[in-house]
């Protein structure tokens, strides 16, 4: 069995004040994808970049303190390289890691921003990380595609989506690409298991939000229908604290 968790922590400098290494050595998983580092390796410790146990990598953006993905990993991947593309790696939006059995993307959506200000951005991202899936697809191996996608997919997947329908990550355009990223042949492994309301993944800070339960759930782990059969289980780590995000996990039979 190989678990994966995802996690967006909103500055793992932040996250690291809030008990972050803690949860990380409870945790047992194999590879643990983060999204939102916020950071250089200059800038960590040595507590964080050689975490008991694990092997990091970080993909910065150029812009200081923003965006960037980062993978914690037991076993050395085969290959381990960033999306290939300028525009978005320029943002550190992509980790890819080859295993033998699969290909783990670990992403950071863009999110679209008030008014669509960045809904364009936004779905070259999505299109071409489809176009990347489908590619790895044809060397024979399974796609696991996880992270932050900054998209509710159906009004199940946010406590409010009438009064949220001209919101960012529920746009008509967004909801649109994960419909063409299911019909491609991809599946949310979290719905696999649960098709029942009120499981999210995100909060906002105001309002005591998470208290109430009133958020979103925008963090996945997708895999294409080939790989569905080894999904052995698919989960919210909701009690988590330490970002506004909590992480999200997935257990593979390999």
């Amino acid at each position: 069995m190989q678990k994966i968790i995802s996690w967006n922590v909103n500055g793992i400098r932040a996250c690291e004040k809030k008990g972050f290494l803690g949860w990380l050595k409870e945790t047992g998983a194999d590879c643990v994808c983060l999204q939102e580092t916020k950071a250089e390796e200059s800038q960590l410790g040595d507590s964080l970049l050689k975490a008991q146990g694990y092997k990091f990598a970080l993909f910065p953006a150029e812009r200081k303190g923003y965006s960037g993905v980062g993978t914690y990993y037991r076993e050395e991947p085969l290959s381990l390289e960033n999306m290939g593309c300028a525009e978005f790696d320029v943002e550190g939006r992509v980790m890819i890691l080859e295993y033998p059995q699969f290909y783990l993307l670990n992403c950071y959506f863009p999110n679209s921003q008030e008014a669509g200000a960045r809904l364009e951005y936004k779905i070259d991202f999505c299109d071409a990380i489809l176009e990347k899936c489908l590619g790895l697809l044809a060397t024979g191996k399974q796609v696991l595609i996880c992270g932050d996608y900054n998209i509710a997919h159906k009004e199940i997947d946010l406590a409010r989506p009438k009064e949220n329908v001209g919101s960012p990550g529920f746009l008509p355009e967004e909801r649109a690409w994960m419909d063409k990223f299911v019909a491609a042949g991809f599946v949310d492994s979290f719905r696999k298991f649960n098709s029942e309301p009120e499981h999210y993944t995100w909060w906002s800070y105001r309002s005591a939000a998470r208290k109430r339960n009133v958020g979103w759930r925008i963090d996945y782990h997708c895999v294409n229908q080939g790989f569905a059969g080894r999904v052995a289980a698919a989960g919210i780590q909701a009690e988590v604290l330490g970002s506004d995000h909590c992480p999200v996990y997935i257990d593979l039979e390999l």
